[in-house]
């Protein structure tokens, strides 16, 4: 089987506008959760949320091309953006049909839907946008990336909810590892922080009413009471080791396996007994040929909801037994809230520089023990750590599970 590696990063979100000082803030432990700006939050319970700080599409966007896009699109063409250009590709020396496209969103183009239902009740259905049905399907910013790069291979957009991102990125894996494409271009992007968003989680009392910004996305702490939205993209490049090699491409790290399975149990909660996650951590590292005791972190799903987080600590000493207690399971949620379908892409690149920098990022804000989430959580300082293999977890409504399993590259 094909060896297959990160050679570019993109990503806008919560603490910072791309890689670099997105990084960086993770190293420092910044919290990029604020009061909600971008919408009127007086008569809503939940005042806080993981907003991307001072966004502008016009200063990364033609205003035209901007008013056609949802934001959740926005954020996805941004990201990709810059991995294509970090990743150095030249496509004019491709095989555009060796190279493909597998972008996820969980929820999809909810702010363009939410407006244009009120212009429809206002001024007559006929009267709403052109752009309404491209604007708001989901697999719109697989389709948009790929007219932007050329991009002619596979071309899917996975929904499966919170577990969207890592679905893509472990697919597009496969892909690549299978010898069915040579570049993938994959990860995820959300942004659906509007009334009708905020208002459908708030009902199913998902999210967290907490009006202290430090004391709302606190996983795996006794005192979490739901988990925070967030929004953003991330977006990787992975690429066959030799085909990067050829090339003379930087090589951030290396992707080596890949789980999904599926509780089959509840629309909304996670398998109490953890079983459906262990399976799919399991999976993962069978997939990459590796043993459980090559585990050195784990960046949880970590919602900081009671049942996920209980949940996915039980899935995870049902898997690893008594060594679980020598794993660092940290949740960069602590920072970032939840990305839903983008938070898997955030967290694979997160995982993949801890794993080059040897640096486990911190579960930040974290202040009550919950002895039912007694693992070693990297609780609010990030550790210095010459780690190998990582595991990235994620947990989605409808029972999904996925997981994949990163390494240092080493030649």
């Amino acid at each position: 089987m094909r060896r297959v590696v990160i050679t570019g990063i993109g990503t806008i979100n919560p603490v910072g506008h791309n890689l670099e000082e997105a990084w960086e803030n993770v190293k420092k432990g910044v919290c990029g959760i604020d009061f909600t700006k971008q919408m009127d939050t007086t008569d809503f319970k939940v005042k806080v949320s993981g907003e991307v700080k001072d966004y502008k599409p016009e200063d990364y966007l033609d205003k035209k091309e901007a008013r056609k896009m949802d934001r959740y699109t926005q954020f996805g063409i941004i990201a990709a953006r810059e991995a294509i250009k970090d990743s150095g590709l030249d496509m004019e020396k491709e095989d555009p049909y060796r190279c493909g496209t597998i972008v996820s969103s969980g929820i999809g183009g909810l702010i363009t839907i939410t407006d244009q239902t009120a212009r429809g009740m206002e001024k007559g259905y006929e009267k709403i946008s052109p752009f309404f049905i491209p604007m708001s399907i989901s697999n719109m910013c697989a389709g948009e990336i790929a007219i932007d790069t050329g991009f002619k291979g596979v071309c899917e957009s996975i929904v499966t909810a919170c577990a969207s991102g890592n679905n893509s990125i472990g697919e597009a894996f496969h892909k690549v590892r299978d010898g069915y494409q040579d570049v993938m271009l994959t990860g995820g992007t959300e942004g659906c922080i509007c009334p009708m968003g905020v208002g459908g989680f708030t009902v199913m009392k998902a999210l967290s009413t907490s009006q202290d910004p430090n004391r709302a996305s606190i996983p795996f702490d006794a005192e979490r009471g739901g988990f925070v939205m967030g929004e953003g993209s991330g977006i990787l490049i992975l690429e066959e080791l030799e085909h990067a090699k050829a090339r003379g491409a930087k090589i951030y790290g290396e992707i080596a396996g890949y789980g999904a399975s599926c509780d089959a149990y509840h629309i909304t909660a996670p398998d109490p007994s953890g079983m459906g996650a262990a399976q799919c951590m399991d999976m993962a590292i069978k997939d990459a040929g590796l043993d459980k005791k090559d585990i050195d972190y784990i960046n949880a799903h970590g919602t900081s909801t009671h049942l996920n987080d209980a949940g996915e600590t039980k899935a995870i000493k049902e898997l690893f037994g008594q060594d679980a207690y020598k794993l660092m399971v940290s949740s960069t949620k602590s920072m970032t809230g939840h990305l839903m379908g983008a938070a898997a892409a955030i967290e694979a690149i997160f995982t993949t520089m801890a794993l080059k920098d040897g640096f486990v990022p911190a579960t930040i804000n974290y202040k009550t023990p919950d002895p039912e989430c007694d693992l070693d959580i990297v609780p609010n300082q990030g550790r210095q750590a010459d780690i190998k293999c990582a595991l990235s977890n994620s947990l989605g409504f409808g029972g999904h599970n996925a997981c994949i399993l990163l390494k240092k590259y080493e030649d």
